[in-house]
């Protein structure tokens, strides 16, 4: 039977995620939240990019509607 993706997130929770914006921006994170309009709470947050040192960000909320796509 296939997962549905909020059962998947469900699984993934207090777990290491990657996070892609619409804008570009990558954030790799613990996933501590998260609610139906996939809006997303990260802690110990880093910005990841290509080439550059990644940035730590702590606690960060995510708006669902600028997720690309999350990767546990």
């Amino acid at each position: 039977m296939a997962q549905r993706p909020l059962d998947i997130l469900n699984e993934s929770l207090n777990g290491p995620v990657i996070v892609k914006l619409k804008d570009g921006r990558a954030f790799r994170g613990e996933l501590q939240g998260y609610d139906i309009h996939m809006n997303l709470v990260l802690d110990n947050t880093e910005e990841i990019s290509e080439g550059e040192d990644s940035q730590k960000l702590g606690t960060v909320v995510v708006r669902g509607d600028n997720v690309v796509y999350i990767s546990p």
